[in-house]
């Protein structure tokens, strides 16, 4: 699990002419919430924000966001709204503040690794169900990626979430939901 540090300020003022005014001069407008925490209005920086951004899976690491250069907390991001028609360009930020007792519910990548033998040795067509798998853990033991090796599959056989062995972590999603499967090549007539 990564953790990485990013800086904050607190904002008095809102609404939509307030997050006009923040994006055009290079902030972010965000919130902080949970943990027994009321609600409290931040700004980032943009440009620092896209720079964490690029290096980190945003729903599954745990961030130290230092309020106004303050003690940092420990959040996970919870949402992250983007310019839909550029999306480089971050709208809004919601972080939640995480304990490290409390276990935290989220949604982690799946990332596919090796090659089948049904692809292999026989031409079949790996296909990716499932990309994302919610599951329940604390905050210290967030996987980054669930790796999932698919190398013994053959043609027909599927990998389901119930083959999945993960220590510490509590998953959310139907046991007989199929992560993975081979199937056989279509031929063109």
């Amino acid at each position: 699990m990564a953790q990485v540090t990013l800086e904050a300020q607190r904002r008095s003022t809102t609404g939509k002419g307030v997050a006009r005014t923040l994006r055009r001069t290079g902030q972010v407008p965000a919130v902080i919430y949970g943990h027994h925490r009321a609600p409290e209005t931040l700004t980032l920086d943009a440009k620092a924000l896209s720079r964490l951004l690029a290096g980190i899976s945003a729903g599954s690491t745990i961030l130290d966001v230092a309020v106004d250069g303050g003690a940092p907390v420990k959040a996970l991001i919870r949402e992250l709204q983007r310019n839909p028609l550029k999306q480089s360009d971050i709208l809004h930020v919601d972080l939640y503040e995480v304990s490290a007792t409390e276990k935290v519910t989220l949604e982690v990548n799946i990332k596919l690794t090796g090659t089948s033998d049904g692809v292999r040795n026989f031409g079949g067509v790996l296909d990716q169900v499932m990309h994302k798998l919610q599951i329940r853990v604390l905050p210290a033991n967030i996987p980054a990626v669930i790796e999932v090796d698919v190398t013994p599959l053959a043609i027909g056989k599927s990998f389901y979430v119930r083959d999945l062995k993960l220590p510490n972590v509590e998953i959310m999603n139907d046991v007989n939901q199929p992560i993975c499967s081979v199937v056989a090549p279509r031929a063109e007539e």
